[in-house]
């Protein structure tokens, strides 16, 4: 069964067809990091408009180059939130008009369920119950997922999201946009020399990165404590600490038999290195290339939805906070 998957929450107008959940077809993505890194950040009306311009062509480009007939395609599914409302607009307002030309039925998926499922895409099928550290710009989140579409939320953010930090603490070093690979880069360069604070929280699955942002604003406010590299080392052990720390703590509680990581964060190396030496059960994570946002995750959670009956109507809005659950 071939899906045709549709993205376009925030600066990326993907298109992807997967067969089955896990085998990529195709998988176009039209990035505007390029446009965006001289603001510091997404500007939304320039990122809506410039998925404007890509988003046929991209949607396109999938189905020619996973050599399939749209006859052959037997669903389209798309991110309807959570996002940017103009962008989202663009990516949901393609997949009903391509839907209806087609004859296709329509399948709506939250962007961080996409998330999740683009470890379906890795050749390493996770198994249930499982664990899910979520982390990106917008999202720090442990899940427990005991099937398919079945999820309950452990513990979130009280406040920055850790590529929302990472994003901060880079434009605080001059070191640009995004600001998580690049922190990463000059993190493997350096020593974790810096004692960094960690937040204590009231429960032991919720998270907050905003007092070690602070922390580090008020060391740099006459001089910096030591050089970039090593400052980013610092920033990024104290961060990933406490990250892994929280999903071991779940996994054993709940008995998982994997540990899954999803978002843009989930491409940090050490991250996925400390996890893997950590985690008392099986770790299975997207190739780098799938942590970023892309269409084949949404395809392959559409797939999933869509042998489970799910449908979504020709009148489908978008929900730019849509929680997962």
């Amino acid at each position: 069964m071939k899906i045709l998957g549709i993205e376009s929450s925030c600066d990326e107008t993907a298109a992807s067809v997967v067969e089955n959940g896990t085998e990529i077809l195709s998988n176009e993505v039209a990035s505007q990091i390029d446009i965006h890194t001289k603001y510091g950040g997404v500007v939304p009306e320039v990122a809506s408009r410039a998925h404007l311009e890509a988003v046929y062509p991209v949607i396109y480009e999938a189905v020619h180059k996973a050599g399939v007939t749209w006859d052959e395609i037997s669903a389209v599914t798309v991110s309807y939130g959570p996002g940017l409302a103009g962008s989202l607009l663009v990516g949901v307002s393609a997949a009903k008009a391509v839907a209806y030309a087609s004859g296709k039925p329509l399948v709506g998926i939250n962007h961080m369920e996409g998330h999740i499922y683009a470890n379906w895409l890795s050749g390493d099928i996770p198994e249930f119950p499982l664990i899910c550290l979520t982390v990106s710009g917008g999202h720090t989140d442990l899940i427990l997922m005991t099937g398919h579409g079945k999820y309950k939320m452990l513990g979130s953010t009280r406040d920055d999201a850790a590529g929302e930090a990472f994003d901060k603490v880079a434009r605080l070093l001059g070191l640009g946009y995004p600001g998580g690979p690049v922190i990463d880069r000059e993190a493997q360069k350096g020593t974790p020399c810096i004692s960094l604070p960690h937040a204590v929280m009231d429960d032991p699955y919720s998270f907050s990165f905003s007092g070690i942002k602070t922390h580090l604003y008020r060391m740099c406010e006459n001089e910096l404590p030591a050089s970039i590299p090593d400052i980013c080392a610092s920033f990024q052990k104290s961060v990933v600490d406490t990250l892994v720390e929280k999903t071991v703590h779940a996994a054993r509680e709940y008995n998982a038999k994997t540990i899954i990581l999803s978002g843009g964060v989930a491409a940090n190396s050490g991250l996925r290195e400390t996890i893997k030496k950590e985690s008392p059960v099986r770790v299975c994570m997207p190739p780098r290339g799938l942590c970023t946002d892309n269409a084949a995750m949404v395809a392959s959670a559409g797939y999933f939805r869509f042998i489970n009956g799910s449908r979504s109507d020709l009148d489908l809005d978008i929900v730019p906070n849509l929680v997962l659950c």
